[in-house]
């Protein structure tokens, strides 16, 4: 049951291209930007992360693919035995069929097609819940950065948080202005303390 595999993805889970509070002021705006609380292209502050790094080290990324994981595991299990019953039906009616009437082997026959019919319709539901919950997952992991990633832009003064990895348009940024590392110690910190029901510190300032 091939499509029942749960293979996420953490390349194409989240895509992290965070924009806070940047105005760019018009040509015509420039000499008067100060009064109006625009920032100019020039006075932007910039940091980025490595997407791929936050996915893969972020402690509730972790723990609920691994959930989803395991309950995909059981689903499969599941539906392997209802097929395994189904396949013992059809051998058992290939057994018996001979000493059959025709009118038995027409009412076997029928009540095998329902029963594989239910079974693909039982498959088609599997699949369905599963994208559900890991399309629910996604849109969680989406919301837990990027709201950790605007207060951490608020508390450091960012304009812009850029995502950075083999797929984006950042072909280079330099060290200083990598911002993975205290990324994903702040939204460690907010899980844990989220898990052991502890007050939420403040994680999004640098120190």
């Amino acid at each position: 049951m091939k499509n029942l595999s749960i293979g996420l993805n953490v390349a194409q889970l989240i895509a992290v291209a965070v924009l806070y509070y940047l105005h760019f002021a018009s040509p015509s705006s420039k000499t008067n930007s100060a009064g109006n609380n625009g920032v100019l292209l020039q006075d932007a502050k910039i940091a980025f992360i490595n997407a791929d790094s936050v996915l893969k080290y972020y402690s509730f990324l972790e723990v609920n693919k691994k959930a989803l994981e395991a309950k995909g595991s059981k689903l499969e299990q599941d539906f392997r035995d209802r097929a395994q019953s189904l396949q013992n039906d059809v051998n058992q009616y290939q057994r018996t069929v001979n000493n059959m009437t025709f009118g038995q082997a027409k009412a076997a026959e029928e009540d095998l097609a329902k029963k594989q019919q239910n079974l693909q319709m039982y498959q088609q539901r599997l699949q369905q819940e599963l994208a559900i919950e890991e399309g629910k997952l996604n849109r969680e992991l989406y919301e837990r950065i990027t709201k950790f990633l605007k207060g951490y832009a608020s508390q450091n003064n960012l304009q812009v948080v850029l995502k950075y990895d083999p797929t984006s348009d950042v072909l280079f940024g330099g060290e200083t202005l990598d911002i993975t590392q205290a990324v994903i110690d702040g939204l460690n910190t907010e899980y844990k303390n989220e898990k052991e029901g502890n007050v939420k510190s403040d994680t999004t300032k640098v120190k």
